[in-house]
């Protein structure tokens, strides 16, 4: 296994169980090897598992990806902090300040858990029952942001959280998969502001 393996830069308080073990190393794998490297002889091998120890927990390949999109939600949302979110009445500033941390996080030290992210994406589209499964552990972070905007006169929520939203994940697919060099705190910060200040008339 490489260095940058996708497993938990910051890890919880109590001890990881077997299917957080198994899902932290198909994490690892999907950023590493991609979708047609996820087996589950592979995964029992990257976490370390005697053979079969996968199939024990999630006997078939949609049990496995869906115990991936679960952690792979546990993990990211710890890292962009949903719960350090400001309050509704903190103002935009705040808000930009917010929502540029979270992305720098990811971008500088998660870039593998976003690498696995978007195989899952991609997986999804060919597959829809993970699809609705996908969609609905990706909700948290959205509905934060809507009870934000909302809370800053947002008119037209679901238009400006899709804005917000397609901001973040471009920037962050520009830099991780693309040619683009992750930019600073600072510069995500000015973006942020300027993309809130424009859709709230601020």
């Amino acid at each position: 296994m490489p260095a940058d393996t996708g497993l938990p830069s910051q890890l919880p308080s109590r001890l990881p169980s077997r299917a957080d073990l198994i899902a932290d190393a198909a994490l690892a794998l999907l950023a590493e090897r991609g979708m047609r490297g996820l087996t589950h002889r592979a995964v029992d091998e990257a976490a370390g598992l005697p053979q079969g120890a996968t199939s024990n927990v999630a006997r078939t390949r949609q049990a496995l990806l869906e115990l991936a999109v679960r952690r792979h939600a546990e993990r990211e949302a710890r890292v962009l902090g949903i719960g350090e979110l400001p309050g509704a009445g903190e103002g935009l500033d705040v808000l930009a300040d917010a929502l540029a941390v979270a992305v720098h996080r990811l971008m500088s030290g998660e870039r593998a858990l976003l690498v696995a992210r978007y195989e899952l994406a991609l997986e999804a589209t060919r597959r829809p029952e993970l699809r609705e499964f996908y969609d609905a552990t990706g909700g948290r972070f959205r509905d934060a942001l809507r009870e934000l905007v909302v809370a800053a006169g947002s008119g037209e929520p679901e238009r400006h959280v899709l804005s917000l939203v397609a901001w973040a994940e471009g920037v962050m697919f520009s830099c991780v998969a693309g040619a683009f060099a992750v930019p600073s705190v600072g510069e995500l910060r000015r973006g942020a502001r300027e993309l809130l200040r424009g859709m709230l008339g601020r």
